[in-house]
């Protein structure tokens, strides 16, 4: 697997190698086991997601908070090759029924949407006649009692649980102490989750205090 994997990223996104915990946080995603991974910026935590959703067999849903970030992420995807859409109050009526079609269709491999979006029955409704069997929820600690809670909708992303029981759900964050890690393993409802957590020593980064006095 880590071979087709490499194959595939090498393909679209052009790296050869892995960074430390992706082929872990990808495996994990393959084998429809819940997990929390937890990376540095820039550490490569999307590709955690999108690479794996190419060798699933249904579609893999996306909760991303910012519609900026999510328009990032499908353009580049799309630039790759990748199919890829979004879900959110920036489109029009049109674009989701365009969307809709290519879900049906079975020619999307990443959707994104936003919380507030998903929250919503209808795009519930929506997703489970689409058989959606993996939820990656990126910028997870929004849901933590102990994290940025600037977005209710991220508190009712513990239903999913509920509404898809059979899907795996994998959360994404570059903040979370040990605390705010079970909290949100807690709030999702992860079940035996594999917790990821990276190095964040940057060696290339170093901290100095000069005396001004």
């Amino acid at each position: 697997m880590k071979t087709r994997l490499l194959e595939i990223i090498q393909k679209h996104w052009g790296y050869s190698s892995l960074r430390p915990l992706q082929e872990e946080a990808m495996l994990a995603a393959l084998s429809g086991r819940d997990s929390l991974v937890v990376m540095p910026t820039g550490g490569g935590k999307s590709l955690c997601y999108q690479a794996p959703a190419l060798l699933s067999d249904s579609i893999t849903v996306v909760v991303s908070p910012l519609i900026s970030l999510m328009k990032d992420q499908v353009d580049g995807l799309l630039a790759n090759g990748i199919a890829a859409a979004q879900m959110n109050s920036s489109q029009s009526s049109g674009d989701f029924r365009v969307t809709e079609r290519e879900i049906f269709a079975k020619r999307l491999k990443l959707l994104f949407v936003s919380p507030e979006r998903l929250a919503m029955q209808g795009c519930r409704d929506l997703l489970r006649r689409a058989d959606v069997r993996t939820f990656a929820i990126d910028e997870a600690h929004c849901i933590s009692h102990w994290g940025h809670d600037f977005r209710p909708e991220y508190r009712q992303l513990r239903t999913l649980r509920d509404a898809f029981p059979e899907a795996s759900v994998q959360a994404y964050t570059a903040t979370a102490t040990p605390e705010v890690r079970e909290d949100i393993a807690r709030q999702l409802g992860l079940r035996d989750p594999a917790m990821l957590v990276g190095d964040f020593d940057r060696p290339n980064l170093s901290f100095a205090v000069v005396d001004c006095v």
